[in-house]
């Protein structure tokens, strides 16, 4: 089985505005060279609205363009596996407006703008949330985790179990020992981009791997190597060495879990679970690490600041989330094929919510449907409520936008996107 990348590329449209903005788009982008079965984006300006121009979806196999048809075929047939399904992005109206996302075709996206408005000033650990508004629901303390504020001591520790004591979540269903992305390439020369990289999607991490890990809800892995793929593929985790014991990859960053931007919460009012997963970026971007909501419950959503998070290329990155339906676990929901969901769960999963930080300092939160990779209906509601620029939600299957929403949350603010029951 080949890893094939499947490109989407996206032109923005700005009508009405005061100054021309300077967009580009940033992409999650995996060509690997794989076995494995699953895992497959500023200036100020004033605006009075967005729209997407023409997205045109390409698929490379072994650094040669396939046609559409016949990649779509090898898909099918579990021939081939895409490894990153790349979603561009485009600036997005400033905070005062909400937005719609463009139409079908372009699938799951997530947009983020800079504004005049200033940015926070940045620290190593974001603050406490500040108290909410009226109109927020109160944000939780967030889940502990064994060994989250304990440095990891590089070289020291076994390659052979995950180390859940300074942090890393145990994600048992994957079926790699507890890790989220297994990346095996021999030997890491630094300096140099990595190549001829496969994935084992089974067994754990052994010297020559990049290995990478989930954390708790809230938190986000500190650890990637400045070197990255030959070809564009993102590789992140602990590095496994000869002798068989993890080393940081970002030394600078000694504990392997760190909050994010913070300020984003999940609230679930349903009568059942909910499952959240996040893609394990940089990693494979399979959609493996768990928010597992219950009813009354509140979770923190990892925010990440584009401005100290992984770049891709030198351009800022966010966060994806999968919305399953309710009452799907997380060993059901956060993989990438579902044998007992084939069509609504995982990467058919029918609802992405994006989350991120801006390098101006702005979060901007997104629902969209997961289109076009999957037809799925969600079985319940969401809004975005709290100190948001305007309004988003899904109501019975329908977005407040023409095809998904975007808000932005005030700087300073909280704001929760709250599960509810169909009315």
């Amino acid at each position: 089985m080949k890893g094939i990348i499947k490109t989407a590329v996206a032109a923005a449209v700005v009508v009405g505005v005061a100054a021309q903005p300077h967009i580009h788009g940033h992409r999650h982008l995996h060509a690997k060279k794989h076995d494995q079965s699953h895992a497959e984006k500023r200036d100020t300006v004033i605006v009075t609205e967005v729209v997407e121009g023409p997205t045109v979806i390409e698929y490379v196999l072994d650094g040669k363009k396939v046609e559409p048809a016949k990649a779509k075929e090898g898909i099918d047939k579990g021939l081939y596996v895409v490894m990153g399904s790349t979603k561009p992005s485009f600036s997005a109206p400033p905070l005062a407006l909400s937005t719609s996302i463009g139409g079908a075709e372009h699938g799951g996206q997530f947009f983020e703008v800079s504004t005049s408005a200033p940015a926070p000033t940045s620290s190593s650990a974001p603050p406490p949330p500040p108290a909410p508004s009226s109109t927020s629901i109160p944000a939780p303390v967030q889940n502990a985790a064994t060994g989250i504020d304990v440095n990891f001591p590089s070289g020291k520790v076994k390659c052979n179990k995950l180390p859940t004591e300074y942090g890393a979540v145990d994600i048992t269903w994957v079926g790699t020992n507890g890790w989220t992305t297994l990346a095996k390439f021999g030997k890491w020369v630094k300096g140099a981009a990595i190549d001829n990289i496969e994935s084992p999607i089974s067994g754990g991490c052994e010297p020559g791997m990049m290995c990478s890990y989930a954390c708790p809800p809230g938190y986000q892995k500190t650890q990637w190597p400045a070197e990255q793929g030959a070809t564009g593929q993102s590789v992140g985790g602990l590095w496994c060495n000869d002798d068989g014991f993890l080393e940081l990859t970002r030394p600078e960053f000694p504990k392997i879990c760190e909050q994010g931007a913070g300020g984003v919460y999940v609230r679930n009012e349903l009568s059942t679970s909910a499952a959240v997963c996040r893609t394990d970026y940089p990693g494979n971007e399979a959609m493996t690490i768990p928010v597992a909501t219950s009813p009354g419950g509140t979770y923190p959503l990892t925010n990440p600041d584009s401005s100290t998070y992984y770049r891709w290329q030198g351009k800022a990155t966010t966060a994806q989330y999968y919305v399953n339906n309710a009452g799907v676990s997380v060993e059901d929901a956060c993989v990438w094929n579902s044998p007992k969901f084939p069509s609504s769960a995982g990467n058919w999963a029918p609802c992405n919510i994006g989350v991120g930080k801006s390098e101006a300092g702005e979060t901007y939160i997104s629902i969209f449907p997961n289109l076009p990779t999957s037809t799925a209906v969600l079985d319940f509601d969401i809004e975005i409520v709290g100190d948001i620029s305007g309004t988003c939600w899904l109501k019975k299957g329908q977005y407040s936008g023409n095809n998904g929403c975007t808000v932005g949350m005030k700087p300073g603010g909280t704001a929760t996107i709250v599960f509810k029951n169909s009315s």
